[in-house]
């Protein structure tokens, strides 16, 4: 008698693997010639947008990258300091940055993508940074500014009960909460690109932790949440853009 299949390999995230193999995909809406969805979820002008200290003229003491990976480890109690927008505007650009877009159709950034589709959104919840009231933002990568999403003065409590009440959300600076939006991935990779989306996560989250110790702050990325929830709490629909990931940041104590 043959040994019976491990339940682990019988289950949803199988099917996934199987189901998003290379070569088995129809044709790509970028090989039936459809346009490119487009390179940032648009927003509101009417909304506050605060404008970020440009890359050029933001000045952060250097740590030597072989001591920065060397050092990685997951923070979860920080200081009651707050970072500073300068410091913010750092991270944004060292996990997001856009260093130039071509003919409207892609971006080359700061972090790597599969095919330059860039297919992330970034959200912070703002506890303490100077300057910025705190409450929900999100990052407009192609202007480099943050636009408001809420001043809920219970905007903090929410995303920390959406992310299973871990104590850390509440007692960081800063939280980036990181959203996927497949269509800019499946144009060009068809399901295949959900695999995609979560590779790259990854790389903006690896990237604020090295960067983080540039200005001496500590992370712990995030993946325990309530989908369902943290989707309705950011107003998104949970398909064509879900929360992927996310992580605390902090002044070290």
């Amino acid at each position: 008698m043959s040994n019976p299949i491990p339940r682990s390999l019988c289950g949803a995230g199988r099917e996934f693997m199987r189901r998003t193999e290379y070569g088995i995909q129809p044709p790509s809406d970028q090989m039936l010639g459809h346009p490119p969805p487009p390179l940032q979820i648009p927003y509101t002008k009417a909304k506050t947008v605060i404008p970020l200290p440009a890359p050029d003229d933001i000045a952060i003491p250097a740590v030597d990258l072989r001591d920065a990976i060397e050092q990685r480890e997951s923070v979860r109690n920080y200081a009651v300091d707050p970072l500073t927008l300068e410091e913010t505007a750092f991270l944004l650009w060292c996990t997001q940055g856009v260093r130039r877009a071509v003919d409207g159709t892609f971006t080359l950034r700061t972090v790597p993508s599969a095919g330059a589709r860039h297919a992330l959104e970034t959200y912070l919840l703002v506890n303490r940074i100077g300057d910025v009231p705190p409450g929900l933002y999100r990052y407009l990568a192609l202007e480099h500014r943050l636009a408001e999403e809420s001043r809920d003065p219970g905007v903090a409590r929410r995303v920390a009960a959406g992310c299973l009440n871990q104590p850390h959300i509440l007692g960081s600076a800063v939280t980036f909460l990181w959203t996927a939006v497949p269509d800019r991935m499946t144009w060009r990779y068809g399901e295949r690109g959900y695999r995609y989306l979560h590779l790259d996560a990854g790389h903006v989250c690896q990237n604020l932790y090295l960067a983080a110790s540039d200005v001496g702050c500590g992370v712990c990325a995030i993946a325990a949440f309530d989908d369902a929830a943290m989707n309705r709490l950011l107003g998104i629909d949970g398909e064509r853009q879900f929360l992927i990931y996310a992580a605390t940041v902090g002044k070290k104590p």
